[in-house]
């Protein structure tokens, strides 16, 4: 009766973790199994271009030059690296990013492996690669000053910026709604983290880095809870923090405000002038 009672609750909870186990894919990367809204045709104003990882995949990039640049007038540039729901089709029209295009800030438009048109499995260690080869694209542009070059992660894409970062330095790395690690949310579930596959510790990294940082999260983030924000913060000595009266995809905030944020960050960290 004791082996039972022992037993039956073990072989449970080694079915769950099985489960969690195989399933994770899917629920850190939903992109590749939600139908595709965007289409074809690219907008006016965009470049569009392809990296090519090691395994021969293809994945998308959009590039939108910020206002007034051009090879006789370079200024900065930000890859923007978007939530793990998200594709670029929808991010071009983000607020962020008309804010950037129209300080004359250009944007870079990564896409990830698997989302959209782009070819290929995601995972964190081929996505990384894969932002490094934009990272390096978005040097050659003669209307991009390489030394002002700016890291923004919304989300999942603060874990992929973070780890960026950790291999390119960026004139400054902005995280908004990021997590502390994709691992500690396993053990919400009761999956150990070692099970984890694309465990994404920013929390490791953010400690590391030598750049500006400034960290946002909604006080009423039912994704990420604002605890993770407030984390990274005290782990990343000298980086600023934001906390907005928001939940995770709630765009209603006061933007103004958050807009004013960011470029008095990025005056301040002489990124834009």
């Amino acid at each position: 009766m004791i082996r039972r009672m022992i037993a039956y609750p073990l072989l449970a909870y080694l079915v769950w973790c099985g489960g969690l186990y195989f399933l994770q894919d899917q629920m850190i990367f939903p992109g590749p199994s939600l139908p595709f809204q965007g289409s074809n045709a690219v907008p006016n104003g965009v470049e569009q271009i392809w990296i090519t990882g090691a395994d021969h995949t293809s994945v998308e990039g959009w590039f939108i030059r910020g206002e007034e640049r051009n090879a006789q007038h370079p200024g900065p540039a930000v890859i923007y690296m978007h939530g793990n729901g998200e594709l670029i089709d929808a991010c071009v029209h983000n607020q962020e990013i008309q804010g950037y295009l129209h300080s004359g800030i250009s944007v870079l438009l990564p896409e990830y492996r698997g989302y959209g048109r782009s070819q290929g499995t995601p995972s964190e260690k081929d996505i990384t690669q894969d932002m490094e080869q934009f990272y390096e694209w978005l040097e050659t542009k003669p209307e991009v000053n390489r030394k002002q070059i700016i890291f923004h992660g919304r989300s999942l894409g603060g874990g992929v910026a973070t780890a960026l970062a950790s291999r390119r330095k960026p004139a400054a790395l902005i995280l908004e709604s990021t997590f502390t690690s994709i691992a500690s949310f396993g053990y919400r579930y009761g999956l150990p983290s070692f099970l984890c596959r694309h465990p994404f510790r920013t929390d490791r990294l953010i400690s590391t880095l030598d750049c500006p940082i400034l960290i946002s999260h909604g006080s009423r983030d039912e994704v990420i809870p604002v605890s993770h924000g407030r984390q990274l913060h005290k782990l990343a000595p000298g980086s600023e923090y934001i906390e907005i009266n928001a939940g995770h995809n709630d765009r209603s905030v006061d933007w103004e405000g958050y807009w004013k944020a960011i470029e008095t960050f990025l005056r301040r960290n002489q990124v834009m002038s």
